[in-house]
């Protein structure tokens, strides 16, 4: 996608996440990286209709500890410092702090049409859907294209329940 059409489409996904969570208290997100489905306004934009937005703080063990945004400058990369991966600088909140969310928005490669989330193979985010209530809306954000019929799946992943694309939202 041309730079403009990545940004038209990140409007619309965040529209679509600002809809799908307006109403509740405490949601799970992630930092999108350049070119991830979400873009740069897509915290900000839940953070304007949630009270709390909970992002992944990346362990040694790979599993993720939680924090509270506090806006874009209270992000940086592992450590405090610069890097692709920005994480919260707030105080952690512990591995199972994603137990109390209304929602999990979760970044995925690709889905198929059963729930199965492609992720980038560290598991991270497996671990923390293991740890969510069973009504608790697993949301994964797409572009358009990377909903897919048919995906291969592991003994460890967890379906989401509902895909944003910029075309709409798709429930399992």
């Amino acid at each position: 996608m041309s730079t403009a059409e990545r940004d038209t489409a990140d409007r619309a996904l965040m529209a679509g996440a600002v809809d799908l969570v307006r109403g509740m208290a405490i949601v799970a997100a992630f930092v999108p990286m350049p070119g991830e489905p979400g873009g740069a306004d897509l915290l900000d934009g839940l953070a304007a209709i949630v009270p709390t937005v909970l992002l992944p703080v990346l362990l040694p063990d790979r599993d993720l500890d939680w924090a509270q945004y506090q806006g874009p400058d209270s992000l940086g990369g592992p450590g405090g410092g610069p890097a692709l991966l920005r994480e919260p600088s707030g105080a952690r909140l512990g591995p199972d702090a994603v137990a109390g969310v209304d929602a999990l928005l979760v970044p995925a490669l690709a889905v198929d049409r059963t729930g199965v989330r492609l992720g980038r193979g560290g598991g991270s985010f497996d671990r923390a859907l293991a740890r969510v209530g069973p009504d608790t809306a697993i949301v994964a954000l797409l572009y358009d294209g990377e909903l897919r019929v048919d995906l291969p799946t592991e003994s460890h992943d967890r379906p989401v329940t509902a895909v944003i694309t910029p075309s709409g939202l798709w429930r399992r």
